[in-house]
């Protein structure tokens, strides 16, 4: 059978393929796409609560992000579906839950569709919904885990490969466990390293989003903007760690004993031998160089955050653009004894979630806990657009435009690997692991999730509504989807996944 050569064929089959998938009419409702807003979407890769608006750290130096923050709608209490990057992109940018497609661990781009689950072989992906609308699509950096899957944009910036730059050789930590054999190598090492700003690949980044944003559209624009920072490695140039003197550094809350009252099972997720552990980093020294890296990193992003906001603010397209500002998941810093995501405690799945919209109502902060899963169907809504219904997220729309929601309730529910799951309510955090072991916190009297309340006779009563939240369907692993950096997971999926 021969290939197909023809660029107009191919761009028409592309685009009757994309109107086939939708379940609503896209012919109907793009017949005046400038009355329709643009859309901003940034990611920022491994951002914890650490901005200044969010006040997750006093240390915390992010003006740009904390503009926004101001100019639109912030969500204190926003999560992820996965504390991990990605499964949480695969959920936010098909709208599915982790638990809904099996998709558990890292997953290629391309490979989303090609999966021996149903859910996801037909779906619209978030910026592919906007084409398909009637946007012009535009993308750039880490959108996805990878970019985003091939053709998906109109416009692709693509995305550099890696982490880097790196020097030569690491400065402080070589990435091993001592057992290699089981463990990945992590990219984690910290220090002052390019020389500038010009030579990091999230300012180039900025530079095409900005170009882009000087241009004039004929129709409305949907533009992806992935920063890499502050992912590790936490390397950034010397002017942003003297934004942060080390002797100024306050650490997180600590308690040696954390992890005494917490299941087994937990402890297996929580073993990364590769990542420094917080006794490591206590008896060598570096906790505060650590923390010093990771706000020297935040203050990078947030300054080319606010180089490509600036470009927006003047141009022609500032009144008339939705901006959405998010993270795929948190970043520990010690707590928890260890320096990396990977967990179903607070500190892994909070993250930043800023809207700012022309009917968005300014200044509003959010602290019931939603989800980034809303971000789908939110755009759609503030857009105007129509729902689409294989959505699972909830929409905020009414939440930004500033409608009373002290009467509702609101929940988000994190997922990592098959059946360990965590819900967030205003007032507890609830965790079950696949093998029924279960761990709960009261927020209000124990916001660093200390005391494991499980078995408390007192608790029974909360537990028992909090376990009605947990999802009813649990996929098993998508045969696409893998994680080898550790144990667990090489184990659990080679038990649970789908069989061709």
């Amino acid at each position: 059978m021969k290939k197909l050569n023809n660029p107009i064929l191919m761009s028409l089959l592309w685009g009757l393929w994309l109107i086939s998938c939708q379940a609503e009419k896209p012919q109907e409702v793009a017949e005046k796409p400038l009355s329709r807003p643009n859309v901003l979407f940034i990611a920022v890769d491994d951002l914890n609560d650490w901005l200044g608006c969010m006040k997750g750290h006093p240390n915390a130096k992010t003006p740009h992000m904390d503009k926004l923050a101001s100019e639109g709608v912030l969500f204190t209490n926003a999560h992820c579906q996965a504390p991990l990057c990605g499964p949480s992109r695969a959920s936010l940018m098909t709208g599915l839950r982790p638990s809904t497609t099996g998709i558990y661990g890292m997953i290629h781009d391309d490979s989303i569709r090609n999966s021996a689950n149903s859910e996801t072989k037909d779906i619209l992906f978030l910026p592919e919904y906007f084409k398909v609308q009637g946007y012009h699509t535009m993308g750039i950096g880490k959108l996805f885990h990878q970019h985003s899957p091939q053709g998906l944009f109109d416009e692709s910036g693509s995305r550099s490969k890696g982490f880097g730059p790196s020097p030569e050789k690491r400065f402080v930590w070589d990435g091993f466990a001592p057992d290699r054999e089981n463990y990945g190598r992590t990219s984690t090492d910290w220090g002052a390293y390019p020389e500038a700003d010009s030579l990091m690949p999230d300012h180039h980044s900025a530079d095409w989003a900005i170009e882009r944003l000087g241009k004039d559209y004929d129709k409305p624009f949907f533009l992806g903007v992935g920063f890499l920072r502050p992912h590790v490695p936490l390397y950034v140039p010397q002017k942003w760690f003297d934004m942060h003197p080390v002797e100024n550094i306050e650490l997180p809350p600590y308690k040696a004993d954390d992890l005494a009252d917490v299941p087994p099972v937990a402890l297996q997720i929580n073993d990364l031998p590769m990542m420094p552990s917080t006794q490591w980093a206590i008896e060598s020294g570096e906790w505060k160089n650590i923390i010093q890296a990771y706000l020297a990193c935040v203050s990078f992003v947030d300054h080319e955050v606010g180089r490509v906001l600036t470009a927006l603010r003047n141009s022609k397209h500032a009144e008339n653009t939705v901006i959405v500002l998010w993270s795929d998941h948190g970043y520990r810093l010690g707590e928890k004894e260890t320096f990396a995501k990977h967990a179903l405690w607070e500190e892994a799945t909070n993250a930043p979630l800023i809207f700012a919209a022309p009917n968005a109502k300014k200044g509003q902060v959010v602290d019931a806990p939603v989800e980034m899963l809303s971000i789908y169907p939110t755009l759609l809504e503030l857009c105007n657009l129509p729902a689409y219904e294989k959505n699972e997220g909830r929409s905020l729309a009414g939440v930004i435009e500033g409608k009373d929601i002290s009467t509702q309730d609101f929940t988000a529910l994190t997922t990592f690997g098959m059946n360990n799951h965590a819900v967030r309510t205003r007032d507890f955090r609830y965790i079950r692991y696949e093998d029924g072991e279960e761990e709960l916190y009261s927020k209000a009297t124990d916001p660093n999730e200390w005391e494991n309340q499980s078995d408390h006779p007192d608790m029974q009563e909360d537990k028992a509504k909090l376990k009605t939240l947990l999802p009813e369907k649990n996929a098993r692993w998508d045969r696409n989807s893998q994680y080898t950096f550790q144990p667990y997971f090489v184990e659990q999926k080679a038990r649970t996944s789908l069989v061709e």
